[in-house]
């Protein structure tokens, strides 16, 4: 599953990702591996403890990162946050997470890019579109193989912040200001 849906009213959509399968089974074979070398070694304790410590320091590194995105119109901002298991080790718990925040009138549309994952082939994610031209991925991860998932999640995205709702031909506020351009155009 790309991202979960947490809340979702006319108001708000908070959606959440975590370390998918394919994450913490490279942890647990990383670090299966570091015990299985401290368990059969004839090493000291100190060498021991080296391969366990170092196993799971590479196992924590390769783990995906926790996000969630919060749409929130009563405010009119979008906030992002990433928070990294591996980051926060390091920091020893004085930081491990970032934040963007977006205000929601910013957002023009909402995607889904194609990414080649190398050694396993392609992977997909939802992409923000702002009017500066500017885009930011709503993950910082790509999925490998569901592109209906993340299909499903930039609809929902799409139809919560009501990007793509076509105009009504007859709506008398268009054609009004059509008429008042063209009309101070041919006077100038």
């Amino acid at each position: 599953m790309y991202m979960q849906v947490e809340v979702h009213t006319d108001s708000r959509l908070h959606l959440t990702r975590a370390p998918g399968i394919r994450s913490w089974s490279l942890l647990v074979g990383i670090l299966s591996t570091g015990l299985a070398a401290a368990y059969y070694s004839g090493d000291s304790l100190g060498w021991k403890l080296f391969y366990v410590t170092g196993c799971l320091f590479v196992a924590v590194q390769n783990l995906e990162d926790w996000e969630e995105a919060i749409f929130n119109k009563s405010t009119g901002k979008v906030v992002l946050k990433t928070y990294s298991l591996y980051r926060k080790l390091l920091t020893l718990c004085r930081a491990g997470h970032e934040q963007v925040v977006v205000l929601l009138s910013d957002i023009r549309d909402v995607n889904v890019e194609e990414e080649k994952v190398r050694y396993f082939g392609k992977g997909y994610m939802v992409v923000l579109r702002f009017a500066t031209g500017f885009s930011h991925p709503l993950t910082q991860n790509a999925i490998m193989g569901h592109r209906s998932d993340v299909d499903a999640v930039a609809k929902l995205i799409t139809s919560f912040l009501e990007l793509h709702r076509p105009e009504s031909p007859g709506d008398p506020s268009q054609s009004s200001n059509s008429e008042e351009e063209e009309e101070n155009g041919a006077h100038s």
